[in-house]
């Protein structure tokens, strides 16, 4: 699944996707819009998938880790004249909370990772998946990039196992990720 756009109002478009899912998850309100986004997309993707009890991995990457959320913060540190820095805010700025809840609402205690790199890296993503697999690490892999800053977010996660639909290959990550 790929999607992008540059959106004045993130949030909302967040919550009309929440809504549109019929998602119940009250945490996701809590959640910066990096974790909103991998969150949605990797509902996308489990939705038809009976994913409790499952091995699934979750490996996503990004060019700059929670910096979005991160200036938020910061912004509200130096607002001298209603100076109030959120600690719920602050708590969501780890690149992992998106990981964690994907993991909670799902059930799955396996793998992940979440890593920096200043560009989709297929290479990177076809070998560590590979990997997994081929070394029963896990039975599967919810993986892509999901990358966000301001009011401009990208998503592409795909899910990769052994009898996928479409041949797991360098080659073809780079295809889908460039279309």
């Amino acid at each position: 699944m790929i999607f992008s756009e540059d959106n004045p109002q993130v949030k909302d478009f967040f919550k009309s996707v929440y809504q549109f899912l019929g998602i119940k998850y009250s945490k996701f309100f809590k959640m910066d819009s990096l974790s909103k986004l991998a969150f949605l997309s990797a509902e996308i993707i489990l939705k038809d998938t009976v994913s409790e009890g499952k091995n699934i991995a979750i490996i996503l990457s990004n060019n700059a880790s929670s910096l979005d959320t991160d200036r938020k913060h910061q912004n509200s540190i130096n607002d001298s004249e209603s100076y109030f820095p959120s600690p719920a805010v602050f708590v969501y700025t780890l690149p992992n909370i998106g990981i964690g809840e994907i993991s909670i609402r799902h059930q799955l205690k396996s793998e992940n990772g979440f890593f920096v790199f200043d560009k989709y890296n297929a290479n990177f993503h076809y070998n560590y998946e590979k990997s997994l697999i081929n070394n029963n690490k896990s039975d599967s892999v919810l993986a892509g990039w999901v990358n966000i800053d301001e009011d401009s977010y990208e998503a592409f996660l795909y899910l990769v196992s052994e009898n996928g639909t479409l041949e797991h290959t360098e080659q073809n990550l780079k295809q889908l990720y460039t279309n």
